[in-house]
C-alpha cells in the first residue's frame, strides 16, 4: 500500500505497501474516441465512425441521443439531436440485454454526454452522433462483461475503499472531498454517478490486473536483448573500456569440444573472481587478438562492440567480472575497467522499518492511533522494534521481516511516510506518524548513496516490455471475454 504506480518492485513487499489506483483529474477514464484503436475498450476494428461525418448540434457542449439512435439522414447527417424529457421518460427504455444486465437509454444518453465534453474539452471534434453512440454502447457493453467476470469470481470494492480512494482524487486535486463534490456538480456531473463510476474503475482494475497482469512474465534473457538492441539510444556518448578473455571454439566443433572450452572459461573466471589478476590470466589463455595487451580492447563505444559484450557492459558496474558470455566465436570474459560520458544517476537510499496500525471495519480512526501510541510507548520503554512489528505490524509482508522495507529509494513511499522518513537520522526511530493507511511507526537504520543508472535501464526496459504483453494479453482476453458473452441490442443501429 505504500508503493507509488510507478514503482516496479511490488513483488519483493506485499500488497500492504502497494500504493492506490489515482486517477489523475475528474474526468472519468474514457480513452478519446479519437485514440479509440489504442483502448482495449474500444470498438473492434472495422466499426469506425464512418456512419456520421457531422459533429452535430450541441457539439462544444456535449451531445444528446437521438430518438433512435442510427436514424441518420440518406446523406449521412447526423440524426436531430434532443434533450431527454423532464419526465424521464425514457429512463427505463431497455437499449440493450447483457448477459442479466441492462443497458438503458438514459445510460447512453449519460456517457455520451461525458465522452463528448472530455472531446470538446482536448480540442477534438466529436464523431457524429450514430457513430459515437455505436461506440459508447460498445464501451458499455464491454464494461458490463467485466464487471459482471469480476462478480462471478468474487470481486468487489468495498465502501472504506472507495472512500479512500474519493479522498485520494480529492487530494490529488488540491482539494477536499466536499470541494470535489461541488467542482463536480459545477461541470454538471451527478458526485454519487461519478463515484459509482470510480467503483467500476477499480473492480475492473482489480479484474484485469487478475486476469492478464498475472500471465505477463518477462525474462531476464527479453531485458538483455531489448537493451541491445537499444544500445545506441540507451547509451548514446558513452564509451567503454573492457579487458576481455576469449576461449574460442573452431567452427564445426563437436559437443565434446564445446564443453571442454566452456569448462576451460568457467575457471579461468573463477580465476579471477578469487583474485588473480585479470590480464595476467589474459595473457596466459585468451585466444583474443588482445592477449598481449592483457585482453585490453581499449575506449569502445556500444556500436564497436559485438552484440554479446555491448548487451553485458551496459548493465556492468565498474570493475565487475561477467559471467561466461556465448557468442559464435567461442566464450567471453570481460571485466569492466571504466566508463565515461552519459548520464550518471545517483541516488540517497534509505533502510526502514515500521510498524502500522490501520484502521478497519472494526477499528477506528481513533483506536488505531492509540494502539500505535500504546506501542511507542513500549519502545520508549526499551522493547525490541522488530519484536513489536512482528507481532503488532499490520503490514503482513514487512511484519514477517521485523518491519523491514529494505533499502528505499526516492519517491518509492507515500509522500506522508517519505517525508517523515526523510527528517530522521540513522538510528532514530520517529514519533507516530499518519498516511493514507494508518499509523506508522518510522525507524531509520542507514543511508547509502550509489549508482542507480544501470538498474534504472534494466527497470524501463522491463516496464517498455511489461507494456507490450500487457496491452497484447489484454486485448486477446478482453476479445475473449467479450465475444463469449450474450449480449441482445433492442434498438437499430447500435450494433458493432
Amino acid at each position: 500500500m505504500m508503493r507509488t504506480p510507478t514503482a516496479k518492485s511490488a513483488g519483493r513487499r506485499a500488497g500492504m505497501l502497494a500504493r492506490p489506483l489515482l486517477l489523475a483529474g475528474l474526468a472519468l477514464a474514457l480513452a478519446p474516441l479519437a485514440q479509440a484503436q489504442h483502448d482495449p475498450l474500444s470498438m473492434p476494428e472495422g466499426t469506425g465512425t464512418g456512419a456520421g461525418t457531422g459533429a452535430g448540434p450541441g457539439a462544444e457542449t456535449g451531445v444528446q441521443a437521438p430518438v433512435t439512435p442510427g436514424a441518420a439522414t440518406d446523406a449521412g447527417a447526423p440524426a436531430p439531436a434532443i434533450t431527454p424529457p423532464e419526465e424521464d421518460q425514457f429512463t427505463d427504455r431497455i437499449l440493450a440485454i447483457v448477459e442479466e444486465d441492462v443497458i438503458t437509454q438514459r445510460e447512453l444518453v449519460e456517457r455520451m454526454n461525458l465522452v463528448a465534453q472530455q472531446m470538446a474539452e482536448q480540442g477534438q471534434r466529436p464523431p457524429g452522433q450514430d457513430a459515437l453512440a455505436r461506440q459508447v454502447m460498445e464501451q458499455l457493453v464491454t464494461e458490463r462483461v467485466q464487471l459482471q467476470e469480476a462478480r462471478r469470481i468474487g470481486i468487489s470494492i468495498d465502501e472504506m475503499t472507495l472512500n479512500r480512494t474519493m479522498e485520494q482524487i480529492a487530494r490529488e486535486n488540491r482539494m477536499t472531498l466536499p470541494q470535489l463534490r461541488r467542482a463536480l456538480m459545477q461541470d454538471g456531473v451527478d458526485f454519487e454517478a461519478f463515484r459509482e463510476q470510480i467503483r467500476t474503475e477499480l473492480t475492473i482494475n482489480q479484474l484485469r490486473s487478475r486476469q492478464v497482469d498475472n500471465r505477463v512474465r518477462v525474462s531476464d534473457q527479453e531485458i538483455e536483448d531489448l537493451i541491445a538492441s537499444e544500445s545506441g539510444a540507451i547509451d548514446r556518448d558513452v564509451r567503454y573500456r573492457i579487458s576481455h578473455i576469449l576461449v574460442a571454439v573452431p567452427q564445426g566443433a563437436g559437443s565434446d569440444e564445446i564443453r571442454e572450452a566452456r569448462e576451460k572459461a568457467a575457471e579461468l573466471r573463477s580465476r579471477v573472481r578469487e583474485g588473480e589478476e585479470f590480464a595476467r590470466v589474459a595473457m596466459e589463455a585468451s585466444d583474443g587478438p588482445q592477449a598481449l595487451q592483457g585482453g585490453d580492447l581499449g575506449w569502445r563505444s556500444p556500436g564497436e562492440l559485438s552484440t554479446v559484450l555491448a548487451r553485458e557492459a551496459i548493465l556492468m558496474r565498474t570493475g565487475a567480472v561477467s559471467d561466461v558470455l556465448r557468442s559464435p566465436q567461442g566464450f567471453h570474459i570481460i571485466r569492466l575497467e571504466d566508463r565515461e560520458g552519459g548520464d550518471q544517476t545517483l541516488v540517497e537510499q534509505t533502510e526502514v522499518r515500521h510498524i502500522l496500525k490501520s484502521p478497519d471495519e472494526v477499528r477506528s480512526e481513533e483506536e488505531a492511533e492509540r494502539q500505535i501510541r500504546a506501542l511507542h510507548n513500549r519502545l520508549q520503554e526499551g522493547e525490541d522494534f522488530g519484536d513489536l512489528a512482528r507481532g503488532n505490524s499490520d503490514d503482513p509482508g514487512s511484519a514477517a521481516q521485523g518491519g523491514r522495507l529494505g533499502w528505499i529509494s526516492p519517491g518509492e513511499l507515500v509522500p506522508g511516510f517519505e517525508q517523515a522518513m526523510n527528517r530522521l537520522e540513522p538510528g532514530e526511530v520517529s514519533e507516530p506518524v499518519q498516511s493514507e493507511f494508518g499509523w506508522h511507526i518510522i525507524e531509520v537504520l542507514d543511508r547509502r548513496e550509489v549508482d542507480t543508472t544501470r538498474e534504472q535501464i534494466r527497470a524501463r526496459a522491463r516496464e517498455v516490455l511489461q507494456n507490450r504483453k500487457r496491452q497484447d494479453e489484454m486485448e486477446l482476453w478482453l476479445r475473449r471475454l467479450r465475444e463469449g458473452a450474450y449480449v441482445e441490442y433492442r434498438v437499430d443501429g447500435l450494433e458493432p
